[in-house]
């Protein structure tokens, strides 16, 4: 067996781009489910080539900074079919987050999926090696693989319990860090052995010709992680500008592809869905194309009021208030999809005027 040893600026930068990788796959596909069937596959083929395509870059990032005492080269074929393994596996837990119903089962199902996509295009990118064989047994195959599993499940539970900003970035922590301790598991558990001649069925790179490659990957990452990040981050609020009282106070939603209008005065509350919000009228979420910004600009004159960074609240539904210490909380009796809405500190005057507290 070979001696190897790894480059730790190559290691840190390995995990750097599973991190920024994950963040971006995560944040893309928020709030995905409320959009049109169009619209949302192509979030959902972006996001699996994003996260597809980070594991991908994660482990031949590491594998540049592996440092053996021969030369080596990779069947270029072989580590094609490696990156495109990783983006359908990924691709594949997606489709089933996205368009079926999400179910506890269906997350950790999903999450089953990634795991099994982690490992497996991390043993085919090995078998592209050339002049140098990886040796692994059954046993150590089988421990990666749970271990991928293991990691990978937990990660798309955190990110999708809860589609949060809090969620997404710890769900970000965990998706890096599983595909960056799995791939360091399996090669701690793997030997690696000089050959005479390279057996690919393809032309072969070399570690420069593979760096150009996994550069321009890592490059592109880069840039949708910084124009994710962007929108991800709260937008600076403009003043709430006065819309003519004369204009009827409809709200649009968006269902099978149609768009539908509620009547302001029966909907009880607005989210804030990433650029999105979500409306509440009785049983009902409906999807909102308004960002939280223009919904409070536009209702002004209804009557709604801003309580909190998330929320809009039309006082006339509010049923029963609490006050903390620093902060409140609205409650909608007659509102079954949404039991309470916090208040924030700065936003508890205006409110309790509204109720005539």
């Amino acid at each position: 067996m070979l001696d190897y040893s790894h480059n730790p600026w190559l290691v840190a930068a390995s995990l750097a781009v599973a991190l920024m990788a994950g963040f971006t796959g995560l944040s893309l596909t928020r709030g995905a489910s409320h959009l049109d069937e169009g619209r949302r596959k192509l979030l959902v083929a972006l996001a699996a080539v994003v996260l597809g395509g980070g594991i991908w870059s994660m482990h031949f990032v590491a594998m540049l900074g592996l440092q053996l005492p021969i030369l080596y080269y990779y069947d270029a074929l072989i580590t094609l079919v490696s990156a495109l393994v990783a983006i359908l596996m990924v691709g594949l837990a997606l489709l089933l987050l996205h368009f079926r119903r999400r179910t506890p089962r269906a997350i950790l199902g999903a999450g089953v999926i990634v795991g099994l996509g982690i490992v497996v295009m991390h043993y085919i990118g090995m078998a592209g090696m050339q002049m140098c064989r990886a040796v692994s047994g059954p046993v150590q195959v089988m421990s990666a693989t749970l271990a991928s599993v293991i990691l990978s499940s937990l990660a798309i539970w955190v990110a999708y319990d809860a589609r949060t900003h809090r969620n997404i970035l710890l769900g970000t922590v965990c998706f890096g860090s599983a595909v960056f301790a799995v791939h360091f598991v399996a090669i701690a558990l793997t030997g690696f052995v000089a050959t005479d001649q390279a057996g690919g069925a393809g032309p072969v790179l070399d570690n420069r010709i593979l760096a150009m490659g996994v550069t321009v990957s890592v490059f592109l990452i880069c840039a949708a992680f910084l124009l994710t990040g962007v929108t991800f981050l709260k937008p600076a609020e403009a003043p709430p500008v006065p819309v003519p009282a004369s204009r009827p106070a409809r709200l649009p939603y968006e269902r099978e592809g149609q768009t539908h209008f509620a009547d302001a005065a029966a909907v009880a509350a607005i989210r804030a869905e990433g650029p999105y919000t979500v409306l509440y009228q009785g049983e009902d979420k409906l999807f909102c194309p308004w960002s939280i910004t223009e919904a409070e600009v536009r209702l002004l004159p209804s009557g709604f009021l801003r309580v909190h960074r998330s929320y809009l609240v039309n006082p006339a539904h509010v049923s029963r208030f609490e006050r903390h210490k620093d902060n409140g909380t609205c409650y909608f009796e007659a509102v079954p999809a949404l039991s309470k809405v916090p208040v924030s500190r700065s936003r508890l005057t205006a409110i309790r005027e509204a109720l005539g507290l």
